[in-house]
């Protein structure tokens, strides 16, 4: 078994050095075909290159295929990379969108408070509504101005469209509105056209009813319902809403401002409006009763 051994290895090692040696000089001899400059050479060398090359496609194949794969793959990620920066982009634009949205309604918000005609003797503060504090048994909300901006106990506040409540409690920079709908409102108000004066009583609910009605046969269902000014709380001529009769057969208001949708509130200056010392109370008007003799006759000796 050791002579069999010996001798394929003696064998072998010629055969290795023959197929070696045979390699190297076909690898020179290409190499000086190709190196020759001559045009019998270039002949030769173009008809091997015309005989060996186009057998050699079976060859390529793989090498094709796998170069494909590779630049499939490539043309993957890339759209792989594409598609991760549009979807980047696309949560961007739909941040912007809602940002744009929420800057329309508040310019639209700030919009319709500009165009509320009001007594060129008012002027007014516009409050941003942080908070409603509302309950099923109190109903009001929060504003962002307060004692710091003059804001006072009694001012009426209202949005773009209609009355909204007054002011009930000031801190520095804060003050709380307490609306129409709450059960502590009472409003002096006067229906149009007929000029009933009348009180809008709060109840808790979005259609407050009208009680004390001077003639309530002369009232109909849609007519406009306006502050009165008695009192001296609220400026008159404050629009609070159309009449409208409820479920139980009351009369009650269909307010003008939209509660939904409170984001901001212009709160009046009432300079000589009598001031609220107990928020909630109502300032009924002074008794009337018959004239002061000094007083007309001073106006009579005017």
């Amino acid at each position: 078994m050791a002579t069999d051994r010996n001798a394929s290895l003696d064998y072998t090692r010629p055969i290795r050095r023959i197929v070696i040696g045979t390699l190297v000089l076909c690898l020179m001899a290409l190499f000086l075909l190709w190196r020759i400059d001559s045009p019998r050479v270039e002949r030769m060398r173009a008809a091997l290159v015309d005989r060996v090359v186009p057998s050699f496609d079976w060859a390529l194949v793989p090498v094709t295929k796998v170069v494909g794969m590779v630049e499939g793959f490539q043309s993957y990620a890339r759209i792989y990379e594409q598609n991760q920066e549009l979807r980047r982009e696309l949560r961007q634009m739909k941040a912007w969108k809602e940002a744009a949205l929420q800057l329309e309604q508040e310019n639209a918000k700030l919009l319709d408070l500009n165009k509320v005609r009001l007594d060129p003797q008012l002027t007014y503060v516009t409050g941003v509504v942080m908070a409603d504090s509302g309950s099923p048994f109190r109903q009001s909300v929060l504003l962002n101005v307060g004692a710091r901006d003059g804001i006072v106990d009694g001012w009426a506040t209202t949005d773009g469209l209609g009355l909204v409540g007054r002011i009930s409690g000031v801190g520095a920079r804060t003050s709380r509105v307490i609306l129409l709908t709450d059960s502590n409102s009472r409003i002096p108000v006067t229906i149009q056209p007929s000029g009933q004066r009348a009180v809008l009583t709060g109840d808790n609910s979005p259609v407050p009813p009208i009680e004390f009605v001077e003639t309530p046969e002369l009232v109909r269902p849609g007519d406009r319902v306006v502050s009165s000014g008695d009192g001296g709380v609220f400026p008159a001529g404050l629009l609070v809403g159309q009449v409208a009769l409820g479920s139980d057969r009351r009369l009650r208001v269909r307010l003008a401002a939209d509660y939904e949708r409170l984001e901001f509130l212009r709160v009046l200056r009432s300079h000589s409006n009598e001031v609220i010392e107990d928020p909630g109370a109502l300032i009924a008007p002074a008794p009337i009763g018959p004239p002061d003799p000094a007083m007309v006759q001073g106006a009579g000796n005017g």
